[in-house]
């Protein structure tokens, strides 16, 4: 009978920590992206290369470089873990018929609407949906940890080759005023700040992110006073008179009980060099494995879709008195594109 060798296997943590390394060009950002100190990578990579009695790194460029024997044993770690990743699913097929609890991130203004339609619609499924909500950076993590089975997140593009991300929807961002604040005399975003504080959604949230980076490029210089990660203490301010901002109708519809208190009009109602602001628009993503859970995927995508146009749209339509047909926008897309 053939046996194993007893020879010394690098522990898979050292393995992970030296594709980390080169794939993010640098000891400090391999910790960021493993949530461990610089100086533990760094012993990890020693341990590494004592272990395997060879030079991984070359420490004399700068940045260190991979030598040549460190790009070999980069091109067998990946596959090592790309296989390792293949073989835990594939002994979780074996029971894959009898597992019923599906992990479904989703950012907060998306779950805070699609949780009565998830149990609706699978009051009679076999599927049991343990719904978690987050901020975009954090649902990605933990979809690639295995810690999530599926997510909706505003991310479109994926670190890990197996999981897919298919476009669902998009929407537009809106400015936020308070009830009886009149508009016709302001021309710009920065005129406007002049007379009511500009409420931000926080950097460290892909909402701030985008309208960060949308102010930039219509050059519109805006004094940063509050920044909040949730809608709701944005909407207060506004709501109260205290200011502005610049949001989505699923944020608005999340935080519905404000809405009496303000009123919601178009970025082109303003203008920068005499010409209307262009539109600003935020898109979500169904994230999940390939060639896992079976068709659920393709159901809950279709489920989202259908739901958001035919019914959510409507609803928020009339909830801030706009055309639902301008809520969201359905991108042609199909599952077999996000195999492609």
């Amino acid at each position: 009978m053939e046996t194993l060798s007893t020879g010394h296997y690098p522990d898979w943590d050292l393995l992970v920590s030296w594709v980390c390394v080169v794939d993010a060009g640098s000891m400090s950002d391999a910790a960021n992206r493993l949530g461990i100190s610089q100086g533990g990578v760094s012993q990890r990579i020693k341990a590494l290369e004592t272990l395997l009695d060879t030079v991984l790194l070359d420490r004399a460029s700068r940045p260190a470089r991979p030598t040549a024997a460190g790009r070999r044993l980069f091109e067998h770690a990946k596959e090592l873990l790309r296989s390792g990743d293949q073989m835990i699913e594939s002994v979780r097929n074996v029971t894959r018929a009898k597992r019923t609890v599906v992990r479904l991130g989703c950012i907060d203004s998306f779950a805070a609407m699609i949780g009565p339609i998830l149990t609706r619609a699978l009051a009679s499924s076999a599927h049991q949906i343990r719904l978690w909500s987050g901020i975009t950076p954090n649902l990605d993590s933990q979809l690639e940890a295995r810690q999530l089975d599926v997510a909706v997140t505003m991310n479109g593009y994926s670190r890990v080759p197996e999981i897919r991300r298919l476009r669902l929807f998009s929407e537009p961002y809106f400015v936020v005023l308070p009830k009886a604040f009149e508009i016709d005399e302001y021309a710009s975003l920065a005129d406007l700040s002049k007379h009511l504080q500009f409420v931000r959604y926080s950097a460290r949230s892909l909402n701030g992110q985008q309208v960060d980076a949308y102010l930039h490029a219509n050059a519109e210089n805006i004094e940063r006073t509050c920044e909040f990660d949730a809608t709701d203490p944005l909407l207060s301010l506004v709501a109260a008179g205290l200011g502005f901002a610049l949001t989505t109708p699923l944020c608005l519809w999340q935080s519905r009980h404000y809405l009496p208190g303000v009123r919601v009009v178009p970025l082109s109602s303003f203008s920068r060099y005499g010409r209307p602001l262009t539109g600003l628009h935020r898109s979500f993503y169904l994230a999940y494995r390939e060639n896992e859970l079976g068709s659920l995927p393709s159901n809950l995508y279709d489920l989202f879709r259908n739901t958001f146009e035919r019914q959510v749209a409507v609803d928020i339509g009339e909830a801030l008195s706009i055309d639902p047909r301008s809520i969201f926008f359905m991108e042609q897309e199909t599952m077999a594109d996000a195999s492609s």
